[in-house]
């Protein structure tokens, strides 16, 4: 999860909710809330039992936070839907990021881990939410690698399939930006590379008809508050779409640069080809 800090050379597009979208704001809102902070105190009370039960492993609650997320859709009126297999070994998934819609599209179809910075974490509300879920913090300090790649190897050898969005940022939907290559270079660790693997996954958002095709994008200075009205308010709701991809085996690939570019290739063409079905 990563601060927007893209920018387009277009100028967002103005919000005009209405009257009847003040409506679809309260009655899409209220039970919205009610869902994310009422799974948020019921997956925080089954933590206490699970977390000295089975420490750093998670078992059960996140099925909660995927209940959470299948249903905000549900509430948006947003279709949702998916193809491709899920990847079954260990490792990591990586996507490209649109929208902080993309945090519930990709926990709505597989138990993730989400791989953020570290200031996420002071955030109000949104940090919150993350260090409930399971979130790992990373600090981009070269002094911090060695103790965050045993953190890495740790997560991923209870299971754990971990996230992140290698653009460093998110767009308007409309492209897929290059791939950053930091994060790769911990899985050809000594400890992770043999048994490591990386399933790309496209995340394409198809706009409400007559609405601007980069409608659900969140990008550079928008406010979240502001972005979250305007996709309460909208009297049609469009589809977000995932595409999961043949994961890549770590070991296959020389270095973190051919694994990223691998990646960075896969979701960028289904990227492409599914925003020309809409």
């Amino acid at each position: 999860m990563n601060t927007p800090s893209w920018h387009s050379d277009n100028a967002p597009d103005p919000i005009n909710l209405g009257f009847l979208g003040w409506i679809l704001v309260v009655l899409r809102g209220l039970p919205l809330a009610i869902l994310v902070f009422g799974g948020l105190i019921v997956l925080l009370a089954v933590r206490l039992i699970e977390q000295p039960l089975y420490g750093v492993r998670r078992p059960i609650t996140p099925f909660i936070t995927q209940f959470v997320c299948r249903n905000a859709f549900r509430i948006l009126g947003m279709k949702f839907r998916t193809s491709g297999t899920l990847m079954q070994q260990h490792g990591a998934v990586v996507a490209n990021h649109t929208s902080w819609l993309d945090i519930f599209a990709l926990n709505s179809r597989k138990r993730i881990y989400f791989v953020s910075k570290a200031e996420v974490a002071s955030w109000p509300g949104i940090g919150w939410l993350a260090r409930a879920t399971g979130t790992m913090f990373i600090e981009r300090n070269p002094k911090k690698a060695r103790e965050q790649t045993l953190m890495f190897q740790e997560r991923l050898k209870t299971g754990h399939k971990l996230l992140f969005f290698p653009e460093g940022t998110s767009t308007d939907g409309l492209q897929v930006l290059p791939f950053k290559t930091t994060l790769f270079a911990a899985f050809f660790a000594d400890e992770l590379r043999d048994f490591m693997s990386v399933q790309p996954v496209s995340v394409i958002y198809h706009a409400p008809k007559g609405q601007p095709d980069r409608f659900y994008g969140w990008w550079g200075d928008m406010d979240f508050g502001t972005h979250l009205l305007k996709t309460l308010g909208a009297r049609r709701q469009g589809v977000v779409e995932l595409i999961y991809h043949t994961p890549a085996k770590v070991s296959d690939f020389e270095n973190r640069k051919a694994l990223a570019a691998h990646c960075e290739q896969a979701v960028r063409h289904a990227h492409a080809l599914a925003r020309l079905e809409k």
